[in-house]
C-alpha cells in the first residue's frame, strides 16, 4: 500500500521546497479461495494468485482409458475386428506381388496398381466391395479404351499437334465425368467417374513419354483386375460380412428399441410426481437417465444407414435366407414408415421432460387407459420385428389396438368435465372438481373400483338451472399437456396401420413362411366360403 503524507516543515527550514514522505506499506495478500471448476480471474485478465489450474491428462492416466475405450469399440461389434484383419491379410498377400522377384519381372512397377486397388476396393460389407469393384472396373476399362484411341489419333496427327490433343482431350473427359458424377441417377456411381478421370490421365500421360499406351493400358488394366481379385477372395471367403444380414438386424433393432422407449416413456409419464421436473432440460440428448430414448433416437436416425446398407446388398449374391432378387429396398420403406413412429415416441418424451406438467393425481385417472394402450402398441411392434427377424407371417388382430384407442378417448370424453370448466363460479366449480380428482386418484392407486357415472354427475358443470356461459375455458396449461399426451398416443396408433401394411408388403415380396395360425385361419376361411 502506497501512501503520500506532507512533512509540515516551513519553507525557510526545508530550503523553500516542499517535501513529500512515502511510506511503503506491505501487507501479506489474502488468499483466494481455490475452484475447483475455473479459475478467478482478475481486472487484468490475468489469473489470480491462489487459482488452481486444470489438471492435464498424462500419458500414464490416458494410456488405460483409452485402452478400455477401444476394447469396448472392439467389443460392442466383433466383426470390426474382423474387418481389420482381412484388410490387413488382403493388403500383405498382394504385397507378396511386390516382396517376390517373378511377379515383380513380369509386370515391373505397374504391380503398385493392384496394392492401390485393394486399398480402395476393400469395404466393410461383401457388397459394398463389389459395388466399389464394378465402379473401379468399369471407370478403368473405359478410361483405357479412351486413352488408347485418343493417344493413337495423336501420334498420327504429327510430333506438334500431339500434346496440344492430349491437352484438349483431358480438360473434355475431365469436365464430362466432373458433370456427369453430379447427375442425380448418376450419384451412386460417383466413385466410378473419379476412377475413370484419374485412369485417363494417367493412362495417356504415360503413354505419351513411353510411346507404347496400348501396352501402357494393358498392363494396368492386368494390375487392376490382380488387386480387385484379391479384394473380393478375401472379403468373401475369409470370415464375409454380408450387407444383407447387416440390414436386417437393423431393422429388426430399430423394432425393438422403438418399442422399449414407448413403454419406458408411458411408465415414468404415469409414475412421475410434479417434483422430478423441477429441473427442465431443453435439450433431448441431455436425458442421462433415459437410455431407451438414445435408442428410439438411432432408430428415427437410421434412414441414411438402411439405405446404404440396401444399396450394397443388391450387389450380394445369394446367401443364408436370402435367396436372388431379394427386396432390399422394401427394408427402407418399412423403416420409413417405422421412423414416423419414433417421431411420436420423441414427442411423447418431450411431453414427459417438459416444464408444464398435468397434476399427477388427474393422469392417474386415465392410468388404465394409457397403460394398456401403450402396452397393445408396443406388443404390435414387437411382433412385427419378431416376423421379419424369423422371415414369418402371422395373422395379426389390429382389433385390440382400436380398441385401446376407443377406451382412451372414450374415458377422455367421459371425464372431459375434469378437463373443462365454465366461467361461471370458477372458484367454487375448481374446489369441487380438485375434491373429486382427488378421491379417484385415492380409488386408483388403491385399486377400488372406478366412479360411476352417479359420481360423475355429481362433479359435472353447473345444472340448467345455473346460467351457462358460451365461452368454455381451459382450467390451466398443464391440463394441455395431457391432452397432449393422449392425443400422441392415438396417433401412434394411427402410425401402426401402415407399419403393418408395409410389413404384410415386405413379407409377400420376400415370400416369408406362413405360421401355424395363419395356415387354420387360411384353412377355417376356404372351409366356411365353400358350399
Amino acid at each position: 500500500m502506497i501512501m503520500q503524507k506532507p512533512t509540515g516543515c516551513s519553507s525557510s527550514s526545508c530550503g523553500g521546497n516542499d517535501h513529500v514522505e512515502i511510506n511503503i506499506l506491505l501487507s501479506r495478500p489474502t488468499p483466494i479461495p481455490q475452484s475447483s471448476d475455473h479459475q478467478r480471474q482478475g481486472d487484468d485478465g490475468d489469473a489470480t494468485i491462489g487459482a488452481t489450474r486444470p489438471v492435464r491428462p498424462t500419458i500414464a492416466n490416458s494410456g488405460p482409458v483409452l485402452l478400455k475405450r477401444v476394447w469396448d469399440f472392439a467389443k460392442e461389434d466383433r466383426n470390426r475386428v474382423t474387418f481389420s484383419c482381412k484388410a490387413g491379410l488382403a493388403a500383405v498377400l498382394v504385397s507378396f506381388l511386390v516382396l517376390l522377384n517373378a511377379p515383380y519381372h513380369v509386370f515391373g512397377i505397374n504391380i503398385v496398381w493392384a496394392i492401390l486397388t485393394v486399398t480402395i476396393m476393400f469395404e466393410y460389407t461383401v457388397g459394398a466391395t463389389f459395388n466399389r469393384g464394378f465402379n473401379r472396373g468399369l471407370g478403368s476399362l473405359l478410361a483405357g479404351v479412351l486413352a488408347i484411341g485418343v493417344a493413337e489419333m495423336a501420334i498420327h496427327m504429327g510430333t506438334a499437334a500431339e500434346p496440344i490433343v492430349i491437352a484438349i482431350s483431358i480438360f473434355i473427359i475431365g469436365a464430362l465425368t466432373s458433370f456427369m458424377k453430379l447427375w442425380p441417377s448418376l450419384v451412386p456411381y460417383d466413385y466410378g467417374f473419379r476412377i475413370m478421370l484419374v485412369t485417363y490421365c494417367l493412362v495417356i500421360a504415360y503413354g505419351y513419354r513411353l510411346r507404347n499406351p496400348i501396352q501402357t493400358a494393358l498392363e494396368r488394366l492386368y494390375c487392376i483386375a490382380i488387386g480387385a481379385v484379391v479384394a473380393v477372395a478375401v472379403n468373401v471367403l475369409v470370415f464375409p460380412i454380408w450387407a444383407g444380414e447387416q440390414l436386417h438386424r437393423e431393422l429388426v433393432g430399430s423394432f425393438n428399441s422403438v418399442a422399449d422407449s414407448l413403454e419406458a416413456c408411458v411408465k415414468k409419464y404415469l409414475e412421475d410426481d410434479e417434483a422430478e421436473h423441477l429441473e427442465l432440460k431443453t435439450v433431448m440428448e441431455e436425458f442421462p437417465d433415459e437410455p431407451a430414448y438414445r435408442k428410439c433416437t438411432s432408430a428415427a436416425n437410421s434412414s441414411a444407414k438402411l439405405e446404404s446398407l440396401a444399396n450394397s446388398a443388391k450387389w450380394e449374391p445369394p446367401h443364408g435366407r436370402f435367396r436372388h432378387m431379394y427386396p432390399w429396398s422394401e427394408y427402407v420403406k418399412v423403416g420409413a414408415v417405422l421412423r414416423y413412429c419414433a417421431y411420436e415416441v420423441m414427442a411423447l418424451h418431450g411431453v414427459v421432460h417438459s416444464e408444464i406438467q398435468a397434476p399427477h393425481n388427474l393422469r392417474i385417472i386415465f392410468r388404465s387407459q394409457i397403460q394398456e394402450m401403450a402396452n397393445v402398441a408396443a406388443a404390435l411392434i414387437r411382433d412385427l420385428g419378431k416376423d421379419i427377424s424369423t422371415m414369418r407371417r402371422s395373422l395379426r388382430n389390429m382389433k385390440r389396438v382400436h380398441d385401446s384407442a376407443e377406451n382412451l378417448q372414450r374415458a377422455m370424453e367421459m371425464h372431459s368435465h375434469l378437463l373443462l370448466v365454465t366461467d361461471y363460479n370458477y372458484s367454487k366449480q375448481q374446489a369441487r372438481d380438485t375434491k373429486f380428482v382427488s378421491k379417484i386418484s385415492v380409488q386408483a392407486s388403491s385399486g377400488e373400483r372406478e366412479p360411476s357415472s352417479g359420481e360423475i354427475q355429481q362433479s359435472a358443470p353447473p345444472s340448467e338451472e345455473e346460467p351457462l356461459p358460451k365461452m368454455m375455458a381451459w382450467r390451466s396449461t398443464e391440463v394441455l399437456s395431457l391432452a397432449t399426451f393422449t392425443s400422441l398416443l392415438v396417433e401412434l396408433v394411427a402410425r401402426l396401420d401402415h407399419l403393418v401394411e408395409a410389413v404384410d408388403e415386405l413379407s409377400k415380396m420376400a415370400k416369408f413362411k406362413h405360421t401355424s395360425n395363419e395356415l387354420l385361419g387360411m384353412h377355417n376361411s376356404i372351409t366356411h366360403s365353400s358350399p
